[in-house]
């Protein structure tokens, strides 16, 4: 028996060490078959994509013939897709079927089918169905300005321009200016003073000239003033007539301790007690009418100081010329010469210019509170100066020393004499 099983134990260890049987493996010939099913595939869809880019090519030549013929210039016809070239392999001892060329084809060619391709980006469709290119479309530079200019913002800060007026509302006038859109001038800026009714003073179709005070915003309104005009050019004409010395009349407005208001040319002035002829009783100026010069002119801070003092100054100076013969009374002695009062203004009687003599005192010859007769030697408005000679109305040196009553008496005819000798010195300095 145990023999026996010995044996049985035997037979059966064999069977246990046996492997279990494995699967199948598929055979090289037909994972070589199905690649190659899959070339032919894509050998034949590439063969359908270049069948349709010829059609697509030859198409498009006749239809530039066809455009040609009727006298219109086309671009060229779209070119066939070009296939990329095969990379370049290394040399091999042999190639496997998985490595059959396929023509230069691209993988988009594979991949793409026959679906169409895709229009350039620079190609437009033109009336007709005739395609154009970008370079085909005439470009104007005149117009391209023409363009700009048209589309140029209207008006800028400060800028003066010229509108019709065509629309209001109680609050302001609109007035069209040549923008996209009309300027708006509030109601507060349509002038100087108090503007009541605005509709007489701004008829629709009426031509204004306004300033530009806000430039234009979202909507391309801009801002506008005919007051902020009228101040500008109130400002010019005040400052030319500072620069020509002229004498302005201003209506007294207002008083305060310091002095009066006027008005002029719009702006409001001021004028110092000290600078009134009569300074001790101002209040009953209000509502006279002054002439007045400038003392100061100022734009940017808005002052403007005028002078009454010195526009009877100015006035006086107006009335007087070089040659001219004088009459006043010493009102100051100086060591360098006399003052004389010739009525609101003085002038300097140096004391060279005196007399032709040799002085031993400047009271020698006149003294104050006397009455001098002099000429006009020269005359400086700008710095309210005159300067006076009677050395002039000697007809020797000196007689003013000897016999100054004389001299004085015959001042009028001496005077004449005196004059052409002015006019041949300004002859020979001109």
């Amino acid at each position: 028996m145990a023999g026996t099983e010995r044996q049985n134990s035997s037979e059966e260890s064999p069977k246990a060490l046996t492997p279990s049987p494995q699967p199948p493996k598929k055979p090289l010939q037909v994972m070589h078959i199905s690649k190659r099913e899959e070339q032919d595939r894509l050998r034949r869809e590439a063969e359908e994509a270049r069948a349709a880019a010829d059609a697509a090519a030859a198409k498009a030549e006749q239809l530039e013939q066809a455009a040609r013929e009727a006298g219109t210039s086309l671009a060229p016809p779209p070119q066939a897709a070009v296939p990329a070239a095969p990379r370049t392999a290394e040399p091999q001892a042999s190639r496997s079927p998985d490595h059959d060329d396929f023509g230069g084809m691209t993988m988009a060619d594979l991949m793409g089918g026959s679906e169409p391709r895709r229009k350039p980006a620079q190609m437009q469709q033109a009336p007709g169905g005739l395609q154009r290119s970008v370079d085909d479309f005439d470009f104007d530079e005149d117009a391209f300005l023409a363009a700009l200019d048209e589309n140029e913002p209207i008006g800028t800060t400060g800028e003066v321009v010229t509108g019709t007026v065509i629309g209001m509302e109680s609050d302001g006038v609109y007035v069209d200016i040549g923008g996209k859109a009309p300027g708006f001038m509030p109601k507060s800026e349509c002038g100087l003073g108090v503007i009541t009714n605005l509709k007489e003073r701004f008829p629709k179709g009426l031509e204004i000239q306004v300033l530009v005070t806000r430039e234009q915003n979202a909507d391309g309104m801009v801002t506008i003033s005919c007051r902020a005009l009228a101040l500008r050019q109130s400002w010019d004409k005040v400052k030319q007539l500072e620069k020509e010395g002229k004498v302005a009349q201003v209506k007294v407005s207002g008083f305060n301790r310091g002095g009066v208001t006027c008005d002029l040319e719009g702006l409001r002035g001021f004028i110092p007690r000290s600078q009134l002829q009569d300074g001790e009783n101002h209040e009953a100026l209000v509502g006279k009418t002054l002439g007045v010069a400038f003392l100061e002119v100022n734009p940017d801070t808005r002052k403007l100081v005028l002078s009454e003092k010195k526009a009877a100054t100015a006035a006086r100076f107006a009335e007087l010329e070089v040659g001219q013969l004088v009459e006043g009374h010493v009102a100051a002695v100086k060591p360098y010469g006399l003052f004389i009062d010739l009525g609101g203004i003085s002038g300097l009687l140096h004391q060279s210019m005196i007399t032709g003599g040799s002085l031993r005192s400047i009271r020698e010859v006149f003294d104050h509170g006397d009455s001098v007769k002099a000429l006009i030697t020269e005359l400086d408005p700008g710095r309210g100066r005159i300067a006076l000679n009677t050395a002039m109305l000697e007809g020797q040196p000196g007689e003013l020393l000897i016999n100054r009553d004389g001299v004085m008496e015959e001042a009028t005819d001496r005077a004449n004499r005196a004059r052409n000798v002015l006019r041949q010195q300004e002859q020979s300095a001109g």
